[in-house]
C-alpha cells in the first residue's frame, strides 16, 4: 500500500508540475483515490488499536505468569511495525489533501488568465 500511494503522490506532483491545466475528471478521480486512502487509514487504525489492546492485555497477564510476556513481546512489534505503517499512510493521506487544494488553484489560475480576471 505504501508503494502503491507514493507512486500516485508522485505522478499528481508531475502532473502538478505541468503547464497543462488540470482536467476534471481526474480532480474527480482524485478524489475517489483520497476516499479508498481513507478507509485504508481507518482499517489500520482499527488494527493497530487491537494489537494495542493485545499488548496490554498480555502485559498484564505477564504480571501473573512470564510465558505472557513472550506473547508480549510478539504483540509489541506489531504494535510497532503498525504504528510506523499508519504514520506514512496518515501523512501520504494528508498530502493528498494538499494536492486537491493545489490542483483546484491551479485550475482556478488557468481560468483566471484565460478570462483575464486578477
Amino acid at each position: 500500500m505504501k508503494k502503491y500511494l507514493y507512486d500516485y503522490i508522485d505522478e499528481i506532483d508531475n502532473l502538478l508540475e505541468s503547464d497543462k491545466k488540470i482536467k476534471e475528471d481526474v480532480i474527480k478521480n482524485h478524489l475517489i483515490k483520497i476516499g479508498f486512502f481513507q478507509h485504508e487509514r481507518l482499517i489500520h487504525l482499527f488494527v493497530t488499536m487491537f494489537y494495542m489492546v493485545m499488548f496490554l492485555l498480555f502485559t498484564a497477564l505477564g504480571c501473573i505468569h512470564y510465558i505472557f510476556l513472550v506473547i508480549m513481546l510478539i504483540a509489541l512489534v506489531f504494535v510497532i511495525c503498525y504504528v510506523i505503517h499508519y504514520f506514512r499512510l496518515e501523512n501520504g493521506v494528508q498530502y493528498l489533501y494538499k494536492q486537491y487544494d493545489m490542483m483546484l488553484q491551479k485550475n482556478q489560475k488557468m481560468v483566471n488568465k484565460l478570462f483575464n480576471k486578477n
